[in-house]
């Protein structure tokens, strides 16, 4: 057995919430119950986390997974980190995946998916145990690359985290996919947005493979590891992706905000050895950034974070929100 998939083994076996059930629960001092809320026209559906069930006046971590992923592919261990430290946490899925609503399914929308982050925000606020002034938001990959654009236009947003974040779809995808298979590509995205505007079904491709030859969204066998060893646990995550998403994916360019969100305090976790989301992409981008900012340096690649180097990253997000959102909420 690889490091990685002993790694993935001895957190499934450790991590709670892993039944494939969402119904209300109550862990020691954590409180999870189920939530749902609408966003442009969709039901958006997760999990509200209170420290002890009743807290009043906390601040609240929005969260959200990232390219084609479910909920509780690990984020729920995050989650018990946050609300352990005493802030509740919202922790939804996205439009058109896992538990949530909307079609077609399968398709990674990165405007739907930040339009999902800001209704949260709104949601969140609504809530009576939430002090709607402390408003934090964590992401990661595709969606710590969302909440960089989120944080930068939303100034409800008090604080943000971003883990090895998508910087830019153009320049990820020019290392992606070898210039003599681009035209091709292209052909197959002109020819899906002409079958889909005649009715047709959106053609899709596979999320990750382990076959290097097979079209996939998310090359690389650390992918293949990461999402295969967590789909007994995440029983709603598909190895499908439509087409139109890749075609969104290399349009998306949430790098492009990051010099706007300062003074919000921002914390991106990079890994040193990132191919998925690019490490000198992820420090690149860091350097426009403006204070109030801070670098925590991982090592290992784009999925460490989430199991080999969870202490550190979980930690590391938890005591940011922390000084920011509880110590100085200013």
């Amino acid at each position: 057995m690889t490091d990685l998939a002993q790694s993935m083994a001895d957190c499934a076996t450790q991590a709670p919430y892993r039944d494939g059930m969402s119904d209300s629960r109550d862990r020691g001092n954590v409180m999870r119950e189920n939530i749902e809320f609408q966003s442009e026209g969709r039901t958006l559906r997760g999990w509200a986390y209170r420290p002890d069930g009743k807290a009043d006046g906390s601040p609240c971590i929005i969260m959200a997974h990232g390219l084609s992923a479910a909920k509780e592919q690990y984020l729920d261990r995050y989650a018990d980190v946050f609300v352990e430290a005493g802030l509740s946490v919202i922790l939804y899925d996205h439009a058109n995946f896992g538990a949530s609503d909307g079609l077609p399914r399968q398709e990674a929308d990165p405007v739907l998916q930040r339009r999902g982050y800001r209704d949260a925000i709104s949601f969140a606020q609504m809530l009576p145990w939430v002090d709607p002034a402390r408003i934090g938001l964590w992401g990661t990959s595709y969606s710590g690359g969302h909440v960089l654009e989120v944080a930068a236009l939303d100034r409800r947003v008090r604080c943000v985290v971003s883990q090895v974040p998508t910087i830019s779809g153009h320049l990820s995808a020019q290392r992606r996919t070898r210039a003599d298979l681009v035209p091709a590509l292209l052909s197959r995205l002109d020819a899906d947005r002409i079958a889909r505007f005649r009715g047709e079904a959106p053609a899709t491709l596979a999320a990750v493979a382990d076959d290097p030859h097979e079209p996939c969204a998310m090359g690389g066998i650390d992918a293949y590891a990461f999402f295969t060893g967590s789909r007994h646990f995440a029983p709603t995550w598909r190895n499908e992706l439509t087409l139109r998403s890749a075609e969104m994916a290399r349009e998306n360019e949430p790098g492009q905000y990051i010099a706007r969100i300062g003074p919000t305090p921002l914390m991106m976790i990079v890994a040193d050895q990132d191919l998925l989301t690019p490490t000198d992409l992820c420090l690149e981008a860091y350097q426009r950034a403006l204070p109030i900012k801070t670098l925590v340096m991982i090592k290992g690649g784009h999925f460490d974070p989430y199991v080999s180097r969870f202490e550190e990253t979980s930690s590391a997000a938890r005591d940011w929100f922390r000084r920011h959102l509880v110590d100085d909420p200013s």
